[in-house]
């Protein structure tokens, strides 16, 4: 039995049906008006039955597109509400879990990369996986020194998969987009595509969570596993408790979601300070909230885990952008515009107005002026609707603009970590996060010596 639809006939053919299919729903759509039924409780039927099918052919598939699948789902915050509900409960299903692999392919996987003997490596060894994602899956254990460990393993064919099911949704990313209003989804599928390489290489992964584990070792704030054994296609860290970010997302109490928000942020700006790296998976099955023994909420850490795809920024994040957001909140047009223009994120031959641009800008980079911004789903909302709508000035203006290759990936990764402290509903002190994290953008010198070393 095959670990994965890994023939590219197979896999091509699985995901051909979407677009086949959404053609189909909307002609029964047509036919259920005609017989009678309004439009809005068809509509309603007709985002359900999309959404599961989707994304149940996402999960199915793993590979590139359950990867597409994750990287979509902390966007769900900015549908319309009449229609994220029957997206909300199928997309973060993606965020956890996939069908798991067989256990004689576990166990073959194993003795093929760990060694025959690899039983004595383990005090114990439990072959129900605990989370099964786009290209691994991850068992709990108990290492042969009494330490709990998560065992990821790599899906045979992964790299194979990831490659066709990427190649293959780029053919009809156009159909994909009216899931995300305001995105783009064909330079998202590209860039994933171009990340293949290093999300396969569990070295790479092993050298960037050494680096993290290292860095965040006393951390009051952050946790980050040590990694105990990486082995070709198996890779081995210390196992990481708490409640998963979803789990806080959907169930949490106040205090919760305001300190995974803050931390979340803090991550995001001083981790990449600290580290030289950028965390490129920001969606909620990557994180935990991690209690403390006896202590408040308020002392809580952030467990972060799945370092396969970072950006390699030794520099810390780039400072145009602090400087550019610090122009902004000061009204600064003439320079923001000359700076943006300097950097690529506006082309030589086209001019547009410094007001126009900061007016496009500054209800974006709300959160940033606040001493502390309450993130949700509604402002998620505005801002995507007032970029999508072709009527409004904010969508001409934000198609003339241009994204340097060189931002692509932070850009990315801010949006997919502004959608999860949507879906928490957070509570956040940005400007603070900023301040200690963002180069460039403290206003004076005293906020500046508040970034960390």
């Amino acid at each position: 039995m095959s670990d994965l639809p890994r023939k590219a006939v197979t896999r091509t053919a699985k995901l051909a049906t979407l677009p086949l299919s959404f053609a189909g729903r909307a002609t029964w759509s047509l036919g259920k008006r005609i017989g009678g039924r309004s439009a809005e409780l068809v509509g309603s039927e007709l985002q359900q039955r999309t959404a599961e099918q989707l994304f149940s052919v996402l999960g199915e598939l793993k590979g590139g597109a359950m990867k597409l699948g994750q990287a979509l789902s902390v966007f769900e915050s900015a549908l319309p509400e009449s229609v994220a509900g029957p997206y909300r409960a199928a997309l973060t299903k993606l965020q956890d879990a996939a069908p798991p692999l067989p256990t004689a392919s576990v166990r073959a996987a194993l003795a093929e990369r760990l060694g025959d003997d690899w039983p004595e490596l383990f005090q114990e060894f439990d072959e129900r996986p605990a989370a099964a994602a786009s290209i691994g899956q991850v068992h709990r254990a108990v290492w042969h020194d009494g330490r709990e460990v998560a065992v990821k393993i790599q899906y045979p064919g992964a790299g194979e998969a990831l490659l066709s099911d990427l190649t293959q949704l780029g053919r009809f990313a156009r159909l994909l987009g009216p899931f995300i209003p305001g995105m783009d989804i064909k330079p998202l599928i590209e860039e994933l595509r171009e990340r293949v390489a290093e999300e396969l290489d569990y070295a790479l992964e092993a050298e960037a969570q050494r680096t993290y584990a290292r860095e965040f070792r006393d951390d009051p704030g952050v946790l980050v596993p040590d990694v105990v054994c990486q082995r070709d296609q198996v890779l081995i860290t210390e196992w990481l408790g708490g409640v998963p970010l979803s789990k806080v997302i959907s169930d949490g109490r106040r205090e919760e979601r305001d300190r995974a928000g803050q931390l979340l942020a803090r991550f995001l700006f001083s981790g990449t300070a600290r580290t030289g790296l950028l965390h490129a998976d920001a969606h909620p099955g990557n994180f935990r909230l991690v209690p403390v023994e006896g202590e408040p909420v308020s002392a809580w850490r952030l467990g972060v885990m799945d370092f396969g795809a970072v950006n390699r920024l030794p520099d810390g994040l780039p400072p145009v952008i602090g400087q550019a957001l610090r122009m902004t909140i000061d009204g600064e047009a003439d320079e923001v515009y000359e700076l943006l223009a300097a950097e690529g994120f506006v082309k030589p031959d086209i001019e547009l107005e410094p007001e126009a641009v900061l007016d496009y800008l500054l209800p974006i980079i709300e959160p940033a002026r606040a001493a502390e911004f309450a993130f949700s789903r509604e402002w998620l909302r505005e801002q995507a609707g007032r970029i999508a709508d072709p009527r409004s000035a904010a969508h001409q203006l934000g198609r003339q603009l241009n994204l340097p290759p060189s931002y692509l990936l932070i850009h990315r990764v801010t949006l997919s970590t502004i959608g999860v402290l949507c879906q928490l509903g957070a509570r956040v002190r940005m400007h603070d996060e900023l301040v200690a994290g963002l180069p460039g953008f403290a206003a004076t010198p005293e906020e500046d010596t508040r970034r960390p070393a």
